[in-house]
């Protein structure tokens, strides 16, 4: 990191970042390539979950590596100082790398669409 006198270390604020920001971006790697999408999630005791449909883009390159990256951030205020170029932006962000695991068993999968629901300020749902 660049601004080390911006980087975050305190896990609690660490861990409040990821419980206000609304969307996560999930990186992955297609051969040589990276890849990116937004994604809904949820966050506990360490674990971040995300939604997908079993088949897509992402599913695929995850089976094939999971390893992977997420970025949550939460932008605070464009701050205006002089002419156009000179801007600056603050905001806070967590970037973590980890591999991601598919879930399959049925209790697995309602914990972890409780975390989403829960992360967005609804109720468990029941699995159907």
């Amino acid at each position: 990191m660049r601004r080390h006198d911006r980087e975050i270390t305190d896990r609690p604020e660490m861990e409040s970042l990821l419980n206000e920001a609304t969307v996560c971006r999930l990186a992955c790697t297609d051969k040589s390539k990276p890849y990116i999408v937004p994604l809904s999630f949820g966050y506990h005791e360490d674990v971040i979950s995300l939604h997908s449909a079993n088949e897509g883009k992402k599913t695929t390159l995850l089976r094939k590596n999971p390893e992977c990256c997420i970025e949550v951030d939460k932008c605070r205020e464009v701050m205006k100082i002089g002419y156009p170029c000179n801007r600056e932006m603050h905001y806070r962000n967590v970037i973590c790398t980890g591999r991601a695991h598919f879930i399959t068993g049925p209790e697995e999968k309602q914990n972890g669409l409780n975390c989403i629901m829960y992360h967005y300020g609804a109720e468990s749902h029941p699995l159907s």
